[in-house]
């Protein structure tokens, strides 16, 4: 098994993070007159909400050495990231997206990264003395569908007999453009999900990727899919998040929020669920940790960037400790 004692040093994300366009003002990208210059990658959106939660992070990839790797360092620097784990690769260019949003709540998502600089990385990269030190690796499907090496990456970082890491959480993340195709990875995900210590899926995405709403009806199911995790969870979207810690089962129900762009959420909550688990306050309480999930999704949903503010401190504090009544009735974002 797995060593499931932390360790001393940050929780440590390891993934892509490019240039994103977007248009200025939001609407269809084919009849925008401006872009937004944005950056956008899974790990480093949870790296920069654990910061900002006070929870020390740090993101580990590779960039080009190119104008779009040096503003990813310089943002994901400024969140308060550490980011000299980041390598710098001359032959290989920073993956670039572009954002393509569509009725309210709904954004496509081109992406231009094949080739680019951390599609190179590989299971080498677990050398990282950071990377043994680290409280908790953070990993997700995105890289796994990047390139043969980082899969490869992926797979030997959650083998605990080659990889001898801390804990590892692993959230699903399926983008299906950059898959073969449905088949390949439902396969693979399923596989490296079940062999993680802690696991984030939506509902929604498991029955896309699983056998649809039959086959998948609840958290329950998904639970059942994947039996190995000691925490899964599951995020059914506006309506609550399911926490199964062994055969414990916990339910929050999401609070209200206007949604005006949902990319980034997901990397968002499972921030602030990994920030109530490993942060500096870290308490095994699974109500906690999925409200403070809610709560930190719903500052990315708020905007049109991947990372939104969070609500003050005190406002923070005062949504955690609400009785369920209460937490019923809140509409949180920055107050």
């Amino acid at each position: 098994m797995r060593a499931t004692e932390r360790g001393r040093g940050p929780v440590v994300c390891v993934g892509e993070t490019m240039a994103a366009l977007a248009p200025e003002p939001v609407g269809p990208l084919d009849t925008a007159d401006r872009l937004r210059l944005e950056v956008a990658g899974s790990e480093s959106n949870v790296a920069m909400y654990l910061a900002a939660l006070g929870t020390p992070a740090r993101w580990v990839s590779a960039v080009g050495e190119d104008p779009f790797g040096r503003l990813v360092l310089r943002k994901v620097a400024a969140a308060g990231v550490d980011v000299s784990g980041v390598r710098t690769v001359a032959a290989r260019p920073t993956g670039l997206l572009a954002k393509d949003p569509g009725a309210p709540g709904t954004t496509r998502v081109h992406y231009y990264r094949k080739g680019s600089a951390a599609a190179g990385l590989g299971p080498e990269l677990l050398a990282d003395p950071s990377l043994r030190e680290a409280r908790l690796l953070h990993l997700s499907g995105v890289t796994a569908a990047l390139s043969a090496s980082c899969r490869a990456l992926v797979e030997e970082a959650l083998d605990p007999d080659r990889s001898g890491l801390r804990p590892v959480s692993f959230d699903v993340n399926h983008r299906p453009a950059l898959w073969p195709g449905p088949a390949k990875a439902a396969s693979v995900l399923r596989d490296l999900a079940d062999r993680a210590d802690i696991v984030f899926v939506g509902l929604d995405e498991a029955q896309g990727l699983w056998g649809g709403p039959r086959a998948v009806p609840d958290a329950t199911a998904v639970r059942e899919l994947l039996p190995g995790p000691a925490t899964v969870v599951v995020k059914d979207g506006s309506v609550a998040a399911t926490a199964f810690d062994g055969r414990t089962r916990c339910v929050v129900p999401a609070p209200r929020v206007r949604v005006l762009e949902p990319v980034g959420a997901g990397d968002a909550f499972a921030a602030g669920f990994l920030a109530a688990r490993y942060g500096t306050e870290a308490e095994h309480d699974p109500v906690r940790a999925l409200r403070l999930g809610h709560l930190t999704a719903a500052s990315a949903l708020s905007v049109t960037a991947d990372h939104g503010p969070l609500p003050p401190p005190k406002r923070l504090r005062e949504l955690l400790a609400a009785d369920d009544e209460q937490w019923a009735a809140v509409a949180p974002g920055p107050v």
